[in-house]
């Protein structure tokens, strides 16, 4: 039985001819599209130079030239492959978008989400770029604030990616809102020591320490009467209101407050407990009739005194239970 591909044969060439007529507009497509590449590029670069010039909605513009720049790369693959492939039509392609949009929705459910909470944070600005703020347990200065994350740098040197999403639904703070930022301490003081002097003290340590901002001015407050202290609360101010300020002025006024303090002889008590051990047997106790501490005196007569010695304790129960067993010489004659 002889196989007849003349069919098939005639089928490909007629495939190859129409490819060949299509080759100039393939050709013309795809200079369409690296044309529209080359605006799309250009319009980014637009976009980032007049984000550069303004301060305020810097992030959001860098965000919109970006997704210019998706547009246009869409509508000239759009135009290219209308030219391409005859036939193809943008309605084709709503239709096939409309029937696969809820499995399309469903899968990027997450990404469209960040997607959404990254306009909302670029639009809103409850944070910029070089704001130093802590999300979670997340500490550290934003980096990039893109549509889908934002970037941290933590103050050890680390990378956080935090989807847009959690930023925007929850709470954010944010330590360098504000040109200055107020930072506090609670220091101990003994009960026999003037208040009046230490807060003094105190306060001109604070205010003769660098980077502690003369207004608003520093305060101190009697803030607890602690089991062992007086604890005096002290508060001053700082700008620029960053990580690095607020532990080196810390550090500063915490010295200087040390050595105020100590040079003028108040005491900075650390917490003391004193433990009272009472023996009920002891001779010199007193009256064991007497009910003691909450110890009852019971009924029975009063114990006698023990020795602390285990081993003279364990050699008066064995001489007691000799004397017990063995009887007494005398005894043993008149028997």
């Amino acid at each position: 039985m002889d196989l007849d591909f003349s069919a098939a044969w005639a089928q490909l060439r007629a495939m190859a001819e129409g490819f060949v007529a299509r080759l100039p507009y393939i050709a013309l497509s795809m200079i369409i599209f690296l044309l529209c590449l080359f605006i799309a590029k250009g319009i980014r670069n637009v976009v980032r130079r007049f984000a550069e010039r303004r301060s305020t909605h810097r992030n959001l513009t860098i965000v919109l030239g970006r997704l210019a720049q998706i547009v246009a790369i869409i509508l000239g693959a759009l135009v290219a492959l209308v030219i391409a492939i005859p036939g193809f039509t943008p309605s084709r392609l709503v239709e096939f978008l409309g029937i696969t949009s809820i499995a399309v929705g469903f899968a990027f459910k997450d990404i469209l989400q960040n997607f959404l909470a990254g306009i909302l944070i670029l639009l809103t600005q409850p944070f910029r770029i070089g704001d130093q703020i802590i999300v979670g347990k997340f500490e550290g200065t934003v980096e990039y604030i893109q549509t889908r994350a934002t970037f941290i740098r933590t103050y050890d040197g680390r990378r956080v990616v935090i989807p847009n999403a959690n930023l925007f639904t929850e709470s954010v703070l944010v330590n360098t809102a504000y040109e200055v930022r107020r930072l506090e301490y609670d220091v101990g003081i003994g009960y026999g020591d003037d208040l009046e002097e230490a807060r003094s003290l105190m306060l001109e340590a604070v205010r003769e320490t660098e980077g502690v901002l003369a207004d608003p001015a520093p305060d101190v407050l009697v803030m607890e009467l602690a089991e062992s202290t007086v604890n005096l609360r002290v508060r001053w101010w700082i700008n620029p209101p960053l990580k690095r300020d607020a532990l080196e002025t810390r550090d500063r006024v915490l010295t200087a407050i040390k050595q105020r303090l100590t040079e003028h002889g108040i005491d900075l008590p650390f917490p003391t407990r004193q433990i009272l051990f009472h023996d009920q047997t002891e001779e010199t106790d007193g009256d064991r009739t007497r009910q003691r501490e909450g110890w009852p005196a019971g009924p029975g007569p009063v114990p006698k005194p023990r020795r602390l010695s285990r081993r003279e304790n364990l050699q008066d129960g064995l001489e007691q239970d000799t004397a017990s067993i063995v009887p007494d010489q005398e005894e043993v004659r008149s028997r």
